[in-house]
């Protein structure tokens, strides 16, 4: 048996070290995920005002701030016994959305793609076109998406002021009011992101992307055509990615945009099953952290350096006692999106899947959002005034772009009493629980042949989850 430690990661948000058992053939028989860095988040909002909330949990992430906001503010909401006004919960849920949009396409361009134009791939054919649209600082497709990028993000500044760390978002509605020509703007920022993916990502139209229903499907589509999306299915079928990097087949969401709904798919069955809320559950045995299995509405964050076996300062969420992956992939074949639910019944929750649905939201996502503006009211109002209880409880569930997001709210005499967050690389990345169940992408790793020249697989497998560790550890 050999063991080798890979890590810190480079192009991930936070820091990750994954060490990998080998046996002699050098396939993995054991991987460890570490989240090595402690911040604390949950323990800074002990004792203060609840709405600080609202300025406290989207510095958890620079990435997703938009995300923790929605969370944080639908737990204080569900505190308060309120929702939002019509037009502040377009608007909130349109600001999401490009954001999850954006974290997609930045991780397919800077973090996924770039991988591909590794040495090791020097000799396939399809790796000078690799490194002249994906290589660091220089790619050509890489720099196409940042201009469309900076151009998108143009309308959270019309929706909500500004982006990272909005406070815009609020538990009744928003704050920033939209006139009719803002509204037009707006909706000219959205038919230049459609012409973006049109004619760089996708090179066809939304709706020919959106029609696509099965593995079949997709791969007739993908050949011979010259489109970012198309090389990298390409490349995957050149390096057979389709079943690497699967982990339970076991997906959970807590529905998404208002269109999509909670619920929990597994492949062995094929069904969905609705969301228990009750049955999540965050372990801690392998965890520098003290405390036992728990709720985490009853949950604790307090750090245990000395803890026995520990080895991640990620927590281990459960769902029925089994782990679970969360993310794009996860939101589509709970919502029974044909294509996914093909990919999956086929290959598994492969990283080729994974990748895919990413991409396939983001066609969707033009769509909602382009109805959603249509639907804001701007002579309606955008938030109301709350009278705060004294004390209570609230949760508040969102579906960040990495997958399922929740906060857990309680407050006594005016104070924030606890507050625990799961994010979705805390699903995704989590250790061993008590009965020594690895996490996903502990799992996905497990039987990968990782010996000389095949490292760049762990890599692909690794990033195809997207992880965000610094959501991980708060």
């Amino acid at each position: 048996m050999t063991t080798v430690r890979l890590g810190p990661f480079n192009r991930v948000e936070g820091d990750l070290e994954v060490t990998l058992t080998l046996d002699a053939a050098g396939f993995v028989t054991r991987a460890q995920v570490n989240s090595p860095l402690f911040r604390g988040f949950e323990r800074i909002l002990q004792g203060r005002a609840p709405l600080d909330a609202l300025t406290i949990v989207p510095r958890i992430c620079g990435i997703c701030s938009v995300a923790q906001s929605m969370a944080a503010a639908q737990a204080l909401a569900d505190w308060a016994r309120i929702k939002p006004v019509p037009n502040g919960a377009l608007v909130a849920q349109t600001v999401l959305a490009v954001e999850n949009l954006a974290d997609h396409l930045t991780h397919f361009f800077l973090f996924f793609m770039p991988d591909f134009t590794h040495s090791a791939y020097r000799t396939m054919p399809w790796y000078e076109a690799a490194v002249r649209r994906f290589a660091p600082y220089r790619g050509e497709s890489a720099a196409r998406w940042l201009a469309a990028r900076a151009q998108w993000f143009h309308l959270v500044g019309l929706l909500a002021g500004r982006w990272p760390h909005t406070l815009a978002v609020q538990p009744s509605g928003t704050t920033r009011t939209i006139h009719a020509m803002e509204q037009r703007e707006l909706l000219r920022m959205v038919g230049q992101m459609r012409r973006y993916l049109t004619e760089s990502l996708f090179g066809d139209t939304l709706d020919a992307v959106l029609a696509l229903d099965s593995a079949d499907a997709l791969l007739a589509w993908a050949e011979g055509r010259e489109s970012d999306a198309a090389f990298f299915i390409q490349v995957a079928h050149a390096l057979e990615l389709f079943t690497v990097g699967r982990a339970y087949d076991r997906f959970l969401s807590y529905g998404a945009y208002r269109a999509w709904p909670a619920g929990v798919w597994d492949r062995a069955t094929a069904a969905t099953a609705p969301l228990d809320e009750a049955a999540i559950v965050e372990e801690v045995a392998a965890s520098w952290l003290g405390g036992s299995a728990s709720h985490p509405a009853e949950g604790e964050t307090v750090p245990w350096l000395e803890r026995p076996d520990a080895y991640s300062w990620c927590k281990a969420p459960r769902y029925h006692g089994a782990p679970a992956e969360t993310g794009a992939l996860a939101r589509a074949v709970v919502a029974g999106v044909p294509l996914a639910r093909d990919l999956v019944q086929r290959w598994g929750g492969s990283l080729f899947s994974r990748v895919i649905a990413r991409l396939w939201e983001c066609a969707r996502i033009v769509q909602w959002v382009e109805a959603w503006l249509k639907e804001i009211d701007v002579k309606a109002s955008f938030i109301e005034p709350v009278v705060w209880p004294n004390e209570g409880r609230g949760v508040g569930l969102v579906e960040a772009a990495r997958g399922a997001l929740g906060h857990w709210l309680e407050v006594a005499n005016g104070r924030i009493q606890r507050y625990q967050i799961i994010a979705p690389t805390t699903w995704n990345f989590s250790p061993r629980d008590q009965t020594g169940q690895p996490g996903p992408l502990e799992k996905a790793l497990e039987g990968l042949t990782a010996g000389a020249g095949a490292m760049p697989f762990v890599h692909h497998v690794v990033r195809s989850f997207d992880p965000c560790m610094v959501c991980t550890v708060h």
